[in-house]
């Protein structure tokens, strides 16, 4: 069975350059958009778009926000996270566009046995996001509640 780690088998300072990648379409940016009631005209209405600085519709950030921590979650958290418990530092240098290639490297910042629940633990980790030019579009500080394997 495919699964993320652990808390116990993480360490600080382990980096992970996952493996999955994906090429965000029109299609993903107008679904994304219209699914959150984000009407914003830079994200769904190329003509409006095309007379902005850009020159073209640019991807919903919290699209790329959750793409950028979903391509990480096969060899991080998939089936041993509890849950999130928030993110912070949250940044987009350059704009994501239609046709971009993303993909992501992820830290383990800090660990911290939960105070309160002997089960868990607490992982930050740092991710960013990249396009095919290595060119940076993204990153934020997530920490997440992890199962323990024993306790």
């Amino acid at each position: 069975m495919m699964r993320g780690l652990y808390f116990e088998e993480f360490t600080v300072g382990m980096r992970f350059e996952h493996a999955l990648t994906r090429t965000v379409t029109e299609w993903d940016n107008i679904q994304f958009s219209t699914m959150t009631l984000n009407p914003q005209p830079l994200h769904i209405d190329a003509h409006f778009a095309a007379k902005t600085e850009f020159g073209r519709p640019l991807v919903n950030s919290l699209f790329t926000l959750g793409l950028m921590i979903g391509i990480s979650v096969a060899e991080t958290t998939l089936r041993t996270t509890i849950a999130n418990l928030g993110m912070k530092d949250v940044l987009f240098p350059v704009p994501v566009f239609h046709g971009d290639t993303i993909h992501v490297t992820t830290e383990v910042l800090s660990l911290r046995a939960s105070g309160s629940r002997p089960e868990a633990g607490i992982v930050e980790f740092m991710h960013h996001a990249w396009n095919q030019d290595d060119v940076e579009v993204a990153r934020c500080t997530r920490s997440a509640f992890m199962h323990r394997l024993s306790k």
